[in-house]
């Protein structure tokens, strides 16, 4: 097996800043279905920022892949969140390194004061897990930190819709 380049698909490595709620709507999307290690969820409470290192899938390049009859990919992505005041996570156990983590969605829940930044980012994981991020204000990125590599499934994600 050999990894894919960036440079196969005349694309470079994801590079993303979320600033508001619309910015996250598009980096949610990107993000869904990343997978995962709890070990590899990282709160640096001295530097109030809350890191996630993934391996995300491509969703950006499914349909070429798709067309030209070849493997989905996946990359590894590291994801910041700045700002950090303080995280709450239920589902995930910190002390269980090797868990396996996924992402569904990430959705932010703003202050209710007019004017004020500050609110609850929520990372939604499957199995009904959650990590709760309160922060001073919405400032994320996302980082693609190697080269795309075959998705070991072979197959895009798949959500069947609810009846």
């Amino acid at each position: 097996m050999t990894d894919a380049r960036f440079a196969d698909a005349d694309e470079r490595a994801l590079r993303l800043r979320v600033l508001d709620a619309e910015d996250l709507e598009v980096f949610s999307a990107l993000l869904q279905d990343a997978a995962g290690r709890a070990g590899d969820l990282v709160w640096m409470r001295a530097r109030r920022r809350f890191a996630l290192f993934l391996n995300r899938f491509r969703w950006e390049d499914a349909p070429r892949a798709e067309g030209a009859g070849r493997p989905f990919e996946r990359v590894r992505c590291v994801v910041l969140v700045h700002y950090v005041l303080s995280v709450r996570a239920s589902g995930v156990d910190p002390r269980d390194a090797e868990q396996a983590v996924s992402v569904l969605r990430l959705a932010f829940e703003p202050s209710a004061e007019p004017d004020d930044p500050s609110g609850l980012l929520r990372v939604v994981l499957s199995g009904d897990g959650e990590i709760a991020l309160e922060v001073e204000c919405l400032e994320l990125e996302a980082t693609d930190v190697t080269r795309p590599y075959e998705a070991p499934s072979r197959r895009a994600p798949a959500h069947p819709l609810d009846d």
